[in-house]
């Protein structure tokens, strides 16, 4: 019987397990501050990656501690997971970061037993959790008063946040931020006697740069506050901007962003205290944004389930071109699309599955540096047959019919992933103005550029595989050929041998399998030739095998490139 078996022990065993990893995961984090006082760039780059990576290693370990120590009849009988989950509430009960243990709970159990055994009982489908602790609340934040005197204030806050680097220039930094705020904020604001400026107590580390966070408030107005510092080598570290416009700072926490590292003692508070000042993002997207990527998908999965049960709303095929190798649905309600993929990928294409599941993997542990949306990878999502607009499942059952699969009054998904829903870079330029069209067209060259320095080659630049964001930046999306920038041979085109060899339908030249000609992007990105024309002028280096061979010989240089998510100094980004 099911109660005979040492339900408490589990319990504690897989408690351990999650100890375990957080203490992997603050070890990692913590390093993060000794990683910017000492520009260890590519040291932040390698503990980036291994901090996602870590989750699931755990995971494996934890389970696989599991087994001998309590055998697969018991962790395989499903009817002894409600009193396992009962214990294990009672555990982290006590506990700050309880939110993300049921969430590691989870993670074991779908690790252990299958899909078709999730539910309440067994799981944490919906938290347990109180949104927050009041009882054991903890100082996280600085409060700050400028009482008129804003020079001394800020004075006052750097006093605070030392590092073990210098300032580069402190008084001169303080005065220019100084002037930054008195420019973003309104006359009234800076005399107001009740001005208070409050910060988390540390700092946002991510690649280049640290990120003091928090607000600035009166009795009656907030801004969100974001200071971002920089380390220059050999010449100590800068205050680069001060920022408190409400979209800008949403950016610095973009899906298309690496994820901080921050001491929290208090995940939930934290989320909270981001949601108070970015009330446009999602639990789920700010729990991700400081590295917890699983909490995300939990906040995120939650939503779409109380979405699907409390608003009548339809899976439809998402607007642009069908894809050749991915079909993706959405609801048009809920700002996410479904991708999946096809059985049969279309000819022009040589990646075979195996290959596409690699290559969205590969997006999760690089520096998307803002030009690549996020995803979450899900097995076995079940939904109403209802749920679906007929045409989209007609055409789903039709392309992927190993992937979707109809039983009784229940969709199976046994595989998609899921990004943010924009709009496909094709479609908005059908409807952009002249002014939008200049605007789009710059980020769109930004956007491969900055991509080119994180080391990634799209592969596949067409307009309908990027999308533009509601903030307007345009973002990567579509991953099946993507692949390290320093893996593509760069090449110029040959000249032709003879005067017949410009009239063949072959090329004259040996074309190698990871051969590129930049020369060729014109006619391949762009059948509008104005468009054409206008990114030329905008982006010409481009199409120059030469500026692409440059970018690679600093990236195996051991370069780490700037690319900034906010706009600097005089208001250029990186790479213009």
């Amino acid at each position: 019987m099911a109660q005979q078996w040492p339900v408490a022990d589990i319990a504690r065993s897989i408690l351990d397990g999650f100890d375990d990893y957080r203490e992997h995961f603050r070890l990692i984090t913590d390093g993060a501050r000794q990683r910017f006082e000492q520009a260890q760039w590519q040291e932040a780059q390698v503990a980036s990656t291994a901090r996602i990576t870590l989750y699931e290693e755990k995971v494996s370990e934890t389970t696989a501690k599991l087994r001998p120590l309590y055998g697969d009849a018991c962790l395989l009988d499903v009817h002894l997971w409600p009193q396992v989950k009962s214990a294990y509430i009672e555990l982290i009960n006590p506990r700050l970061d309880d939110e993300l243990a049921e969430t590691w709970y989870n993670s074991i159990f779908c690790r252990l037993l299958s899909h078709d055994c999730i539910s309440d009982d067994t799981m944490f489908v919906h938290t347990t959790r109180p949104a927050l602790h009041a009882q054991m609340r903890v100082v996280q934040t600085r409060i700050y008063h400028p009482r008129g005197n804003l020079p001394g204030m800020l004075e006052e806050i750097f006093s605070h946040y030392r590092f073990d680097a210098v300032y580069e220039d402190l008084p001169g930094d303080i005065q220019r931020l100084e002037a930054q705020l008195r420019y973003c904020l309104p006359d009234w604001v800076c005399k107001d006697a009740g001005l208070t400026v409050e910060l988390f107590c540390s700092p946002l580390y991510r690649n280049k740069g640290a990120y003091l966070v928090g607000r600035i408030y009166t009795h009656d107005e907030q801004w969100p506050l974001a200071i971002a510092l920089i380390h220059r080598e050999g010449q100590g570290i800068k205050l680069d901007a001060l920022i408190t416009d409400e979209a800008e700072v949403s950016i610095i926490f973009s899906f298309t962003r690496s994820y901080f590292m921050v001491d929290v003692a208090n995940p939930a508070e934290f989320v909270g205290f981001l949601q108070r000042i970015l009330p446009g993002k999602h639990i789920s997207e700010l729990y991700t944004s400081i590295g917890f990527y699983k909490q995300g998908k939990s906040e995120f999965y939650r939503a779409l389930i109380d979405h699907l049960a409390n608003v009548d709303d339809r899976f439809v095929m998402a607007p642009g071109v069908r894809g050749m190798v991915m079909s993706v649905f959405t609801l048009p309600g809920f700002n996410t699309v479904f991708k999946i993929i096809k059985d049969r990928f279309s000819p022009s294409k040589s990646v075979d599955r195996a290959t596409v599941i690699e290559k969205y993997r590969l997006v999760k542990n690089v520096d998307r540096v803002g030009r690549m949306a996020d995803t979450q990878e899900f097995a076995d999502f079940r939904f109403p047959v209802s749920k679906f607009d007929p045409e989209c499942l007609a055409e789903l059952l039709e392309v992927a019919p190993s992937t979707v699969e109809v039983q009784g009054d229940t969709v199976l998904v046994r595989h998609c992933w899921t990004e943010r829903r924009m709009t496909p870079l094709n479609l908005y330029l059908e409807q952009a103005s002249e002014a939008q069209t200049l605007d789009v067209l710059e980020d769109y060259g930004l956007a491969i550029k900055q991509l080119a320095a994180a080391n990634i080659f799209p592969g596949d630049m067409l307009l309908k595989n990027f999308g533009v964001t509601r903030h307007g930046r345009v973002v990567f999306y579509d991953y099946d050929e993507i692949s390290y920038l320093t893996e593509v041979n760069f090449r110029r085109i040959p000249p032709p041998r003879y005067p017949e060899d410009e009239m063949s339908a072959e090329p004259w030249y040996s074309v190698a399998p990871n051969d590129v000609f930049p020369e060729e992007f014109p006619r391949f990105l762009f059948v509008d030739l104005t468009q054409r024309k206008l990114f030329a002028k905008l982006h010409g280096n481009l199409y120059d095998a030469d500026y692409w061979k440059s970018l690679q010989d600093a990236i195996r240089a051991g370069k780490v490139i700037d690319v900034f998510p906010y706009r600097r100094g005089e208001r250029n980004e990186a790479l213009q």
